[in-house]
């Protein structure tokens, strides 16, 4: 027997003779390095992997028990014989790195100022943002009692290596990509965890400001130490941890969960596990802010034949009392006692015929204050007090914090082992510990906040889909005055502020905030109105290439022109003057209208004639009109160009042309001649390696005539190949349900308040939700607040994940937010006020100082 056993064993000895076990006086072992998904000490090898969230908030309830019973499958077939470690931890999501990466992401515009902007925005909202981490043992390198004699002896002779041999750390390697292969199949599709998460993870745990991690395949040696320094004072019920010059750094109290009820009902409040983000206390300040405890599970998963060895040992010995009481003189036994028998006995079937199994779990809760213990226990009271409503014990671990505080580190061991549970996987996966809202993607331009059980950000890029190679279409659909508009118009601009090239066709005439906020932050924003102040600008002859612009310029030619004129073979005369005009060397409409005039036949000077006073009109004059001197106002330039159309009346779809009004046949024109631009600007060879995104603000207008469906369907069809992104802005969801190309093009849908039940079922269909009364009712509450007002920017969101969840846009500024305003009051407000300062000869707006940014979810965005 080696001296380091007899050590061991004579710790044990003493320990079982105080009731204690040996793990509680063993050392804490000694980090020798840290590399991507591996954790290595002096005694062990973990790893480490990063779990995916599951957005269970508004998964149907037959989806959430399928999630659970996945992972208590997964549990039972890819842990069995593990030891393993469940971190759930929380950071706080830090303006000043978001400002870096906003340096990365965005290229036009004033960078900085909107760098800025966001950074103070989120250290503002002071927001937490959850992490799951798995570990799991993999290796044994040593026993705790022989690493430390080692450490001992080498540090004597001053011979202490902290590396890791580069044949050690290529099979360890293997051994991790192998556990992630099986894992990234289960529920929390597991991934490796990155080198510097994991040395985060590790000296967070000082509560200090600690060193950046190297950037380095593996952390080991000095810098290792560096991250990894810290010192703690173990109290009766918390232990308090010191900064380096001596001072409090902050308090922290584990607590235990003793015992849980004999039935967890889910889904819903008993989800143990996913309610952490849902404790909140109140503060010292009078404020409700939220606890966000963490937790640390230890926890191993029994083969299948330990388990019901085990079991078979517990019913035999519940027998075996059961025959004794019955032999005595009084012949009884204890209803327990025959309870444990039959409870066995059961558990031992279903062990047998299902792909149940059990696990021993120690399940930890971790709260930390940084401001006084007065605070860490008021907390700490908040945390019992929610789990007490749960039927679930939870108790600050007096006497063991020493213990406890070091078995819930990254890289430690079991320390408390009587204090676990033996249950049914399932009871685990019960907590849903990956459950809670997630949306978004994982990197990107901030669009605001998630407003589910777990707090954290929506991550949206409108322009991103063809990068990735797939769909580029993105739907905000609800009623008016909702935030959908707003909500489209931030997603349009920010793609701006990433240096694409961002066109928006206003049929609204609300839009103009869209260019206030553009030149707020200094991007190239142009302002068009089509009307008699802009003639030619929608002219087919100056966005075609010329053959394609004959039979175009026809075609609408004659759509303007009275039935009476078709009828009589006008199309004739038309046709010849296009193509005459087509050989010009500036072909233009007017050049058309023009010879028309000047035509020998009656019927062709009617049609110039009729045309040239169309062409007087407001709506005429874009299509028919003679350009001023210098080029089109519409250019293929990066920034931001807004296209708005007053006045205009679009047919209904299928309307025969001697049915249209007059209004009705110059708006159609009008129209084709934008979606021609258009598709001309998207399709261009020059701009092929520029992101595009053409946003169109009540796409209800488009959908009801033929001509707007061929053009919606052909931009999300090809929207891919041609890096276009189109955004799509409606209060009639139900008109988008019969437009194939549209549907299989949207990847991200924004689901605003809807109120009747038609337009309710088709939003619930493109959020991909079940169609019926609970639905409805989510969308229909959507865009209220608690005591029924208006909630602007709220809504539902399906990301390209599928991912449903709630969400509130958001915006890096009260000033920016009040520039993107729909509501008329608020734009003829800013309006007076900036002739005021034009007049004065003030600087323009994102050259003026700017005021602390305000809490954006209380003062509204405006009717948008």
């Amino acid at each position: 027997m080696s001296t380091a056993t007899k050590s061991k064993k004579g710790v044990s000895r003493i320990g079982r003779m105080l009731g204690l076990g040996a793990e509680r006086f063993l050392p804490a072992p000694q980090l020798v390095a840290v590399a991507d998904g591996l954790v290595v000490t002096n005694t062990t090898a973990e790893a480490w992997f990063v779990l995916s969230s599951a957005n269970t908030d508004l998964m149907p309830e037959e989806a959430q028990d399928h999630e659970q019973d996945a992972a208590a499958l997964a549990l039972a077939k890819t842990l069995p014989g593990y030891d393993c470690h469940l971190r759930v931890v929380w950071s706080k999501l830090d303006g000043e790195l978001y400002r870096a990466e906003a340096h990365e992401m965005f290229t036009a515009g004033d960078v900085e100022t909107f760098a800025a902007m966001w950074a103070a925005r989120l250290d503002g909202l002071d927001l937490p943002q959850r992490h799951l981490l798995l570990g799991i043992k993999i290796a044994e390198r040593t026993t705790t009692a022989q690493a430390t004699a080692k450490d001992t002896v080498t540090n004597a002779l001053g011979l202490r290596h902290t590396g890791l041999a580069d044949g050690e750390l290529a099979h360890l390697d293997a051994t991790v990509r192998r556990l992630e292969r099986r894992l990234e199949t289960t529920p929390w599709r597991a991934r490796i965890a990155p080198v510097e998460l994991l040395a985060w993870a590790i000296s967070r745990e000082s509560h200090r400001p600690q060193p950046a991690p190297p950037q380095l395949p593996v952390v080991t040696g000095a810098s290792l130490v560096r991250l990894t320094q810290s010192r703690a004072i173990p109290h009766a019920d918390h232990i308090e941890l010191l900064d380096a010059d001596g001072t409090t750094a902050a308090w922290v109290a584990v607590l235990a969960m003793p015992t849980f009820p004999e039935t967890l009902y889910t889904p819903g409040e008993q989800e143990w596990l996913r309610c952490l983000s849902e404790i909140r206390y109140t503060h010292a300040s009078g404020e409700d802010v939220l606890v966000c405890p963490e937790a640390s599970v230890r926890f191993s998963v029994w083969r299948k034949g330990v388990a019901i060895k085990r079991v078979d040992k517990v019913r035999q010995s519940a027998k075996e009392q059961r025959r004794s009481a019955a032999e005595g003189s009084a012949g009884e036994t204890l209803a327990e006692t025959e309870e444990t028998e039959a409870v066995m006995d059961s558990l031992r079937q279903r062990m047998s015929r299902d792909n149940m199994t059990l696990l021993e779990d120690h399940p930890r809760l971790l709260v930390a204050s940084h401001e006084s213990l007065e605070d860490l226990n008021a907390r700490c009271d908040a945390v019992i007090s929610h789990y007490a409503g749960l039927s679930i014990d939870v108790i600050v671990a007096c006497d063991e914090q020493r213990e406890m505080w070091l078995e819930s580190q990254i890289g430690d061991m079991l320390r408390v082992p009587d204090l676990g549970h033996v249950r049914e996987t399932d009871t685990l996966a019960a907590s849903m510990f990956w459950g809670g809202s997630e949306a978004g993607d994982e990197a990107g331009p901030i669009a605001g906040l998630l407003t589910g059980t777990t707090p954290g950000v929506v991550r949206f890029d409108i322009t991103a889909g063809s990068a990735r190679g797939d769909a580029t279409t993105t739907a905000f659909l609800g009623r008016s005055g909702r935030g959908k508009t707003t909500a489209m118009m931030l997603a349009t601009l920010t793609a701006a502020m990433r240096g694409a090239y961002a066109l928006m066709l206003g049929f609204k005439g609300d839009e103009i905030g869209l260019i206030r906020a553009g030149r707020y932050l200094g991007l190239p924003s142009h302002h068009v109105t089509c009307g008699s102040d802009t003639p030619g600008v929608a002219d087919l002859f100056r966005m075609l290439q010329r053959g394609e612009a004959a039979l175009q310029v026809v075609s609408q030619m004659l759509i303007m022109l009275p039935e009476r004129m078709r009828n009589q073979g006008v199309e004739t005369h038309l046709l010849r003057a296009v193509n005459e005009i087509s050989e010009h060397h500036d072909p233009a409409s007017w050049r058309v209208v023009d010879l028309l005039k000047d035509d020998e036949n009656e019927l062709a000077r009617d049609a110039g004639h009729a045309l040239a006073e169309v062409a007087r009109t407001q709506l005429g004059a874009p299509v028919l009109g003679r350009p001023r001197e210098g080029a089109s106002p519409l250019r293929p330039e990066p920034g931001l160009w807004l296209v708005q159309i007053p006045g205009l009346t679009m047919p209904q779809a299928g309307t025969r042309p001697a049915d249209m009004t007059m209004n009705e046949r110059v708006s159609l024109a009008l129209m084709r001649g934008l979606i021609a631009y258009a598709l001309n600007t998207a399709s261009r060879a020059d701009l092929r390696a520029l992101p595009k995104v053409i946003s169109v603000p009540e796409v209800h207008v488009l959908t009801g005539t033929d001509d707007g469906k061929r053009f919606l369907d052909l931009v999300a069809r090809m929207g891919r190949a041609l890096d276009t992104s189109l955004a799509i802005d409606s209060q009639d969801p139900h008109s988008l349900l019969g437009l194939d190309g549209v549907l299989e093009a949207i990847t991200t849908v924004f689901g605003f308040e809807q109120s009747t039940a038609v337009q309710q079922d088709a939003l619930a269909e493109l959020l991909r939700l079940p169609v019926g009364e609970a639905s409805r009712t989510l969308i229909y509450d959507s865009g209220k607040s608690e005591d029924g007002s208006v909630r602007h920017g709220h809504c539902i969101v399906r990301d390209r994940f599928d991912k449903v969840a709630t969400m509130q846009w958001d915006a890096p500024s009260a000033e920016l937010l009040r520039a993107l305003s729909t509501s008329p009051k608020d734009q003829a407000e800013d309006a007076a006020r900036d002739q005021i300062q034009h007049d004065d000869g003030e600087l323009p707006p994102h050259e003026q100082g700017r005021e602390p940014p305000v809490d954006l979810l209380k003062a509204g965005s405006g009717s948008a």
